[in-house]
């Protein structure tokens, strides 16, 4: 029996789990405002603290099925069977996996009733993804934030449902409730919003960052693996900050970075949406925005 509902939800919003940004406070108040809360287990610096940090989750949520951990299932990372012992010991409801669709995962996460979403930004992912088991794909597209896909979501969406009847959550420069909207007309069951939950109250983005996010548009946004390795988006001043000329970073493979700036931590993420948000509101109070703005775009849906 699926430990996992949706009959709570306000809308059909994952706010997606975002590196050093999301904790128990974001996740809760996503959670309790009607929509589906994530974030990574790495943001807890110990498996230990990890473990805290989802009995804290548990005890403020009524309803067990509407918050999400991310693992990265990928060797560099040797606490990721440690953390998935403990998503089975509090039966997580919703495990994101990233940077490797494990069988042994999905089926430790089976084995409770819980869900599984992947992320991906290919077909050729999607197709490792499937054959693993997931119950859903998350297609990372043009314009998101952090590790970005490349692909158009128009073009995505069509190919991954034609071979996949599992969930498909859209990622990728989405913003209001238009865009949520939007996501669902093209058949994705779920929109993916991580830069907007980025500046609100309860993220843990410093001050500074939420302020950069706030004074940048999408011409500010430097796409380029320089500096994780993996391709990403990132925000121009930041780069600039770090001593880091964007333009000379485009196509790098990976820099070597000095030891006073981190990637994450000092050179900052965000996708290309930035330039539609304008205020850091409360989690409560932007998720009410987001559904109003929602029902307008389907009710002003009219035939021609």
């Amino acid at each position: 029996m699926s430990l996992v509902s949706f009959q709570h939800l306000r809308l059909p919003v994952i706010a997606a789990p975002m590196f050093l940004v999301s904790g128990p406070e974001l996740v809760i108040a996503a959670s309790q405002a009607g929509i589906i809360g994530a974030f990574p287990a790495l943001n807890a610096r110990t498996t230990d603290e990890f473990e805290q940090w989802l009995r804290t989750i548990n005890n403020s949520l009524p309803q067990l099925g509407s918050y999400a951990v991310n693992l990265i299932v990928h060797k560099s990372v040797p606490r990721t069977p440690d953390d998935l012992q403990v998503c089975i010991r509090h039966k997580v409801p919703i495990v994101i996996t990233s940077l490797g669709a494990a069988n042994e995962v999905v089926e430790a996460v089976h084995s409770y009733g819980g869900m599984v979403l992947h992320d991906v930004i290919s077909e050729h992912h999607a197709e490792k993804a499937i054959a693993a088991g997931v119950d859903g794909l998350i297609l990372v597209c043009a314009g998101a934030g952090g590790h970005a896909g490349t692909l158009n979501p128009f073009a995505f969406v069509a190919t991954i449902r034609r071979m996949f009847k599992g969930m498909i959550i859209l990622s990728g420069g989405i913003t209001d409730g238009r865009g949520i909207a939007a996501a669902r007309a093209l058949g994705a069951d779920f929109a993916y919003m991580g830069t907007r939950f980025m500046a609100t109250a309860e993220s843990r983005a410093s001050a500074a960052h939420k302020q950069m996010i706030l004074d940048c548009g999408m011409k500010d946004i430097v796409g380029t693996p320089a500096v994780s390795g993996v391709f990403g988006n990132f925000l121009r001043p930041s780069l600039e900050a770090a001593g880091i000329n964007p333009s000379d970073i485009a196509h790098l493979p990976k820099l070597d970075l000095m030891n006073e700036h981190k990637a994450w931590r000092d050179i900052w993420s965000a996708g290309q949406g930035v330039g539609a948000i304008t205020d850091i509101p409360s989690v409560s109070s932007l998720v009410e925005r987001l559904h109003k703005e929602y029902m307008e775009a389907v009710g002003s849906l009219k035939p021609i």
